[in-house]
């Protein structure tokens, strides 16, 4: 390669502002081409490779200037399907492009506007999905700008959003409040999205369901950060705020949570988005905010979008990527100079251009090579990125394990220490045990020694008779000592037949009675031995005791006889013993066998007892699934017709509705009773069916005829009406649906049928013509309260002019005071005139009531006008109404927050409402009446007045606006050509958004006429004939002078209802 150092300095010099244009001028056209592919009329998704081109062009510039240039020159107001692509694009530009993307959409933000407006007041399906969209659009913008710790694609970590909420208990909870709506926003999109489609398999394989269904993929990325955010939050505002405070955000972050549930089941179900992105599944219920443990079971759901296939590229952005020029490559295109002038020295080259074409082709070697990288690198990027969302789920599921490792690890701590303590009880009741066993074998052991004791007191005994034998033998030598033996050996024989009866009786005391056996066996022995020595000095008594000796054999053999029997009754009781024993275990085993049958007998009855009440529930369930399943067909034959053609020519009334709304809404009351006796008695479903059967009658009652009621109202409330109903159908069908499953019946919630009945009882409420609800005996007190409601707020209006006046005073000086104090005064001296005007007013209708009603009284008087009094009231509300918007609009003029033409328009709407109460008090007056001449001198004062105020605005305006001179230095003959065409078409489209302005001008006063017309104009009636108001289609309305006060909003200000409120109104 050749050194940069060698190329001359005035190629140098001229070579990069020229490298630069083309690469500028290639860089527009690459972004223009794909912008038009991107964003075109073909109701087909948008390509990722377009948009993903057009991400790189706003990281190549830092910013999406380029892509705002194109995207306000397309035709958005001709296509809905060309506004709806735009909006997708912008939603992936800002949650992937540059963070300067963001300030760049804050400058279009009217742009934005004005196409979800446009298409808003349009009935076309795209054109609401636009509206809808938009206001999504706005919604992130202002909270990323007001919130820039948020990057728009709402990927921050724990700690940052810590740092986001503070530690001020006031900010946490506006967060959460902001994070609710922008929630709202993204799950009222899906929800419009699904609401148009059929969730048919086939339906999101077309083209047409694709390019509805594409945008959505944004909206579940935005949905799966803001749930965890809301949870996050939620959590910290219940450890700091008590949890009746916070009732209000549980019950939204339910509603939130049950529709973002049913958005990701949808969504999964469709093959659509299998391939595109794999949604997460919430958990079955909410999370437990009033339990801070709770938090630990929380799972951040993760989206992980899958590694996109290579798409075939467009010829036009094809990069050859080589380390040369190959061999059959034409010549780079020459130099612009050399293109000019030729080549220096005729057709050959010098080095310095040889050089300068090398380092071209180098340069745009390593273009196309920093592209590669660049490309590889966001790709590597988006595999890292799923890879880390990977690796955070897998976190998630370990912290969750960890979590329950901690719970098992607490249970098993608890299972060991009772398995201790019934370790420590099981030792106590061994050693126990042990004792017991050594108490026993002591007891053992003193039983042998009184059983050897007693084998020893019978081995004395047998001794002891044998001596005795020996005695008897010797009496026969010593007569003299027979009678001492005889009564020895009775005594000896008595005392061994009482020792063996208590040694049998208790062998406790034998030990006692051996021992006093054995002291009177020794002093036997001793008196024995004395005895044999007194043997010869007995030898005269030894014929007694040999009498005495028969006499003692003789009763020997008596207690022998007497023991013996004893033995035999012994026996005979242990006999009977033995068969008691033996005919109570027989009887035991008897009433064991009895027991048992009679036990199983009762089992038998039990599980037919329960066979019956299973058999009883199933059959009340059968017929509550059957009475759901009917009413599931009702009401979606009634959810039906709000789709129906035929039923468009179908009409109702708003007293009709209201009444079937009422009855409906006492329906779910009694559903919900019905619901809760079944959940506590499954035996009787009788009053859930009959509630249940009512309720889907009348639900469906209350559908149709809300879509045949919104056939004759107004657009704004017809749509609100629409939608209202459809929400009704659906909550009612999701309701019936539960009820057909055992598992959901549980958790049915028929409570939640209600708020969409009441939103459709309150719309009907106010499409009844409420003017025609005013008694005619009413009709007196009316107008004098109106009058001096009137009265009330034209001083209020005075007050708040002069309090405006010193505050602009303190707050401005200079011009801008200048022009102020003489809006306000301008402003005050129409007041006043006003207020002349109303004085003037009462005092000639005094007059007319006091001339035309003779006898009557001035209640009947204005019953039988009633026509002019209505006319009169109108008037009256118009003239208040008009004087307070002319305040409220004089005070944002001061404070530099509206615009001058609200202040013109009002000086014009008052010079209206005064001509008109003029016009009601002039018509029954007497033209040479001096209060007529006072009022009509007051209506031209209230003129001149208002001409005053209109002037006085427009000159301050002209004085207060900056003209800004145009600068044509730097533009050459093609800019500014491209310029003035664009100039072109934006007054084209100025003219065209004029007429569309025009003619809905037209049409808003022309339905003004018709309603003014159905309510009556003031005039002459016959005297016997009674007022009454028509009742017809066009009279539900109320007259466009019953305006409401509403102030305007800020854009950071809007929510789901923005968009209509300016068309509602308020019936006073």
């Amino acid at each position: 390669m050749n050194s940069i150092k060698n190329v001359p300095a005035r190629v140098l010099s001229r070579r990069p502002g020229h490298s630069l244009e083309a690469e500028r001028e290639q860089f527009d056209k690459t972004q223009a081409i794909s912008i038009s592919k991107a964003i075109n009329t073909q109701e087909a998704p948008v390509k990722e490779k377009h948009a993903r081109r057009i991400i790189m062009g706003t990281h190549h510039e830092k910013g999406a200037f380029t892509f705002w240039s194109y995207a306000i020159g397309l035709p958005l107001p001709s296509s809905s399907i060309l506004s709806w692509k735009l909006c997708h694009v912008l939603h992936k530009v800002l949650r992937d492009g540059h963070p300067n993307v963001l300030h760049d959409c804050q400058r279009y933000r009217s742009n934005i506007r004005e196409i979800g407006d446009l298409w808003g007041h349009l009935h076309d399906r795209y054109g609401q999905l636009v509206n809808i969209y938009t206001k999504l659009l706005l919604t992130k913008i202002s909270f990323h700008l007001k919130h820039p710790e948020f990057p728009a694609g709402l990927e921050v970590t724990d700690e940052v959003l810590e740092k986001a909420a503070g530690t001020d208990v006031n900010n946490i909870f506006q967060l959460t409040v902001e994070m609710f709506d922008y929630m709202d926003g993204e799950l009222k999109l899906s929800e419009s999205v699904f609401r148009q489609l059929n969730t048919a398999i086939a339906v999101s394989q077309m083209s047409s369901g694709q390019c509805r269904l594409a945008p959505l993929i944004q909206v579940i990325q935005d949905c799966s950060h803001l749930y965890h955010y809301t949870v996050k939050l939620m959590f910290k505002l219940h450890s700091c705020l008590p949890a009746d405070t916070l009732q209000g955000h549980r019950d939204r972050f339910h509603e939130q949570f049950h529709s973002l549930r049913n958005f990701f089941r949808r969504a999964s179900d469709m093959l659509y988005f299998k391939r595109l992105i794999q949604i997460p599944r919430l958990p079955e219920g909410p999370p437990n905010f009033l339990r801070a443990s709770a938090l630990a079971e929380h799972i951040k759901p993760v989206v992980v979008i899958p590694e996109e296939a290579p798409e075939d590229e467009e010829p036009e952005s094809l990069i050859e990527i080589s380390t040369g020029p190959p061999a059959a490559e034409p010549v780079v295109v020459a130099d612009l100079f050399d293109q000019t002038f030729g080549p220096p020295n005729g057709s050959m080259k010098d080095d310095r251009d040889l050089q300068m074409e090398t380092l071209k082709r180098e340069v745009e070697t390593l273009r196309t090579e920093l592209d590669k990288i660049q490309l590889e690198a966001q790709r590597y990027m988006a595999q890292l990125k799923g890879q880390v969302n990977a690796l955070e789920a897998e976190l998630e599921e370990q912290r969750k394990q960890k979590q329950k490792a901690l719970v098992d690890n607490e249970q098993l701590r608890h299972e060991v220490a009772r398995l201790r303590a019934a370790r420590l009880e099981g030792e106590r009741d061994r050693g126990l045990r042990e004792e017991a066993e050594k108490k026993a074998s002591a007891t053992e052991a003193r039983y042998n020694k009184l059983k050897e004791k007693h084998s020893e007191l019978i081995n004395t005994h047998a001794e002891l008779l044998r001596k005795n034998a020996d005695t008897a033998k010797q009496l026969t030598v010593t007569q003299q000592s027979q009678e001492e033996v005889a009564r020895v050996k009775e005594q000896l024989a008595f005392q061994v037949e009482q020792v063996k009866r208590e040694s049998e009786m208790k062998l406790e005391e034998q030990s006692d009675q051996l021992e006093k056996l054995k002291r009177e066996l020794e002093a036997k022995a001793g008196e024995l031995v004395r005895a044999q020595e007194a043997l010869s000095r007995a030898e005269q008594s030894g014929l007694e005791l040999s009498s005495r000796l028969d006499a003692l054999s003789a009763e020997k053999d008596t207690l022998s006889s007497v023991v013996r029997q004893r033995q035999a009754e012994l026996v005979a009781a242990q006999s009977l013993v033995r068969e008691k024993e033996e005919a109570l275990s027989w009887e035991q085993q008897r009433s064991s066998r009895e027991r048992g049958e009679l036990q199983g007998r009762l089992a038998d009855k039990e599980s037919q007892e329960q066979g019956l009440q299973r058999r009883l529930l199933d059959e009340q369930f059968a017929m509550l699934r059957g009475t759901a399943a009917e009413a599931e067909r009702i009401l979606q034959d009634a959810v039906g017709k709000l789709d129906d053609p035929l039923h468009l020519r179908c009409t109702s009334s708003p007293d009709y509705l209201v009444s079937r709304a009422q009855a409906a809404l006492d329906a779910v009351s009694a559903l919900e009773k019905g619901h809760a006796q079944y959940l506590i008695s499954r035996a009787d479903a009788s009053a859930l069916v009959a509630a249940l059967t009512r309720f889907s009658h009348l639900a469906a009652d209350t559908i149709v005829h809300g879509s045949a009621t919104s056939h004759l109202a107004p657009t704004d409330p017809a749509d609100r009406l629409m939608d209202t109903c459809r929400e009704c159908g659906a909550r009612a069908l999701e309701l019936v649906g539960q009820l057909q499953d055992q598992r959901a019946l549980l958790q049915a919630q028929p409570g939640l049928v209600r708020t969409p009945l009441q939103g459709i009882l309150q719309l009907g409420q106010e499409l009844k013509p409420k003017s025609l609800d005013v008694r005619q005996e009413e009709l007196g007190a009316m107008v004098d309260k109106e009058m001096a409601a009137t009265s009330a707020a034209i001083e209020d209006a005075v007050r708040r002019i002069e309090d405006m006046m010193n505050q602009a005073r303190h707050a401005s000086s200079g011009v801008k005071l200048e022009v102020n104090e003489r809006i306000l005064n301008s402003c005050t001296d129409l007041m006043k005139a006003i207020r002349l005007l109303v004085t003037a007013s009462t005092s000639l209708q005094k007059e007319i009531v006091e001339s035309g009603r003779g006898a009557a009284t001035q209640q009947e008087f204005y019953a039988k006008n009633s026509r002019w009094t209505e006319g009169l009231i109108s008037a009256s509300k118009a003239v208040g109404w008009g004087a307070t918007q002319l305040v409220e609009s004089a005070d944002k003029v001061v404070l530099h927050t509206g615009k001058y033409e609200e202040l013109i328009v009002c000086s014009h709407e008052i010079a209206a409402s005064t001509a008109q109460l003029v016009a009601a008090s002039k018509v029954k007056a007497d033209k040479h009446s001096p209060h007529l001449s006072r009022l009509q001198a007051c209506s031209r004062a209230v003129n001149e007045m208002a001409a005053s105020v209109v002037a006085s605005t427009r000159s301050g305006q002209e004085q207060i606006e900056d003209r800004d001179t145009m600068d044509f230095s730097g533009l050459s003959l093609i800019k500014l050509k491209k310029q003035e065409m664009e100039t072109q078409v934006r007054v084209l489209e100025l003219e065209k958004t004029l007429e569309v302005e025009r003619v809905r001008l037209g049409e808003l006063r022309k339905q003004h006429y018709m309603l003014a017309g159905a309510v009556g104009t003031p005039g002459e009636e016959e005297p016997g004939r009674p007022s009454t108001a028509p009742r017809g289609g066009t009279s539900k309305k109320p007259p466009l002078a019953q305006k409401p006060s509403v102030a305007p909003r800020q854009d950071h200000q809007l929510d789901k209802k923005d968009g209509s409120y300016a068309a509602q109104l308020v019936n006073y």
